[in-house]
């Protein structure tokens, strides 16, 4: 019998390691050819790993939790016969969402200042911390095996953990110290869950968000009540043509943002860390957050301004299905220039979403709901909701924001304004 070592592939462009997730086999297993072994997440998509060979496994490197770089050993697999030459990449490469294999020269890390090349920390942290100009080597960390992570960086830029350079820094950074968070002590009875996978790349890019954008947040209610009798009588339309699709509020609300955009086209872009600049987007990629049981996660639609309403509804609910079956392709992850998150009949009255970094805004939607309303000086019942915006007070204003919810609100109070706005 000869053995294979069979080490972590290339994960795609700038990605030089993952957490390991969850494993799918364990010591003596038996395993086919393009079986999965394991899944892995990076900043940017959770992806499945395939086996390159069928055989028995002897031995996985790694626990789940552990991060594993590129190249990184990861299974050792007995095979019957010799053992090939070289591992093959175009079975090595992660294949079950949909990213492409990258040549290694692709996956290599970003360059990084030399003092924190040997450090351990993911490429997103590395590019935080050079962004703010903190060396990653003067930074205590606190993940595994000494990682610096995210949080450790926010916490030297607080005045926390390790000793930040002394340039821009200071201009970047709050002006109030703030000690570093005592651990928190066990009771009898407690249960202490780790934050892992999707939960904790949410907490990292929650953390990442509201540090690094100032946000700000207007709210305003919504007549609904001409936007549900129109949805009612094209879903009645579509059932008596046979036409299975089912229009929910949100494509309405896309094509309204995007209406919205036209006229406020900042609104529809990303904020550059590294240059201080605005990207106003030529495309308009809307992200639609969906509950997944790992957590949120953002679907982007691309083009959304191309696609129908009956396309819409069916792109989003396509999407909506891949998420929660954890099945999202890497460009259906990213790319997004405006994200809006909608909980229907639980979202509440109304809440302030965190920005989806490097978006400058996000919109929230919340419950649709009957209430008495003011209409020709006759206190009447209407459908009302509430809509809130989030921005990047760096580059949106107040009156801004205002000015484009109450555009948005123009178009879902008369939704017919909708069909003369589409292209």
């Amino acid at each position: 019998m000869a053995t294979f070592e069979f080490k972590l592939p290339d994960l795609g462009e700038g990605v030089a390691e993952g957490e390991l997730v969850k494993w799918h086999v364990k010591e003596g297993d038996l395993v086919k050819e393009d079986q999965v072994l394991c899944e892995v997440m990076t900043d940017k998509a959770t992806v499945t790993v395939p086996s390159p060979h069928a055989g028995r496994v002897v031995k996985t490197h790694g626990r789940e939790g552990d991060m594993a770089k590129v190249h990184q050993l990861l299974v050792t697999l007995e095979m019957e016969g010799g053992a090939p030459a070289a591992q093959a990449p175009a079975h090595g490469a992660p294949a079950s969402h949909g990213a492409p294999a990258a040549s290694p020269a692709q996956a290599a890390a970003p360059a990084a200042a030399a003092s924190s090349t040997k450090v351990l920390a993911t490429p997103v942290t590395r590019r935080m911390a050079r962004e703010h100009g903190l060396d990653l080597a003067e930074i205590s960390g606190t993940g595994p095996q000494g990682r610096v992570t995210k949080a450790d960086v926010v916490a030297a830029l607080e005045g926390g953990n390790g000793a930040p350079k002394k340039n821009e820094v200071a201009a970047s950074a709050p002006q109030a110290a703030r000690p570093a968070a005592p651990p928190v002590a066990s009771g009898k009875g407690d249960e202490r869950i780790a934050l892992r996978g999707l939960r904790k790349k949410i907490a990292e890019k929650m953390v990442r968000s509201k540090f690094t954008m100032p946000h700000f947040a207007f709210v305003e209610e919504v007549d609904a009540t001409d936007l549900v009798a129109l949805r009612t009588r094209l879903n009645s339309q579509l059932a008596a043509a046979g036409d299975g699709t089912k229009l929910t509020y949100l494509p309405f609300i896309v094509k309204a943002t995007i209406a919205a955009m036209k006229k406020f086209p900042h609104l529809n872009a990303n904020f550059d860390e590294a240059t201080q600049e605005l990207v106003v987007r030529g495309e308009y990629n809307i992200g639609i957050a969906v509950a997944t049981p790992d957590g949120l996660t953002v679907a982007v639609v691309r083009n959304a301004d191309q696609l129908t309403l009956g396309e819409l509804a069916k792109e989003i609910s396509r999407l909506s299905v891949a998420a929660r079956d954890r099945k999202l392709k890497m460009e259906e992850l990213t790319g997004g220039t405006f994200t809006i998150t909608s909980l229907g009949q639980s979202g509440g009255l109304f809440a302030t979403p965190i920005l989806n970094h490097p978006e400058v805004g996000i919109l929230g939607v919340h419950k649709l709901k009957k209430r008495p309303a003011v209409k020709n000086d006759q206190v009447v019942v209407r459908d009302m909701m509430n809509l809130s915006l989030s921005c990047d007070h760096r580059v949106i204003d107040g009156d801004v924001a205002a000015s484009f919810v109450y555009e948005i609100i123009k178009y879902l109070e008369a939704p017919d304004l909708l069909f003369l706005a589409m292209a």
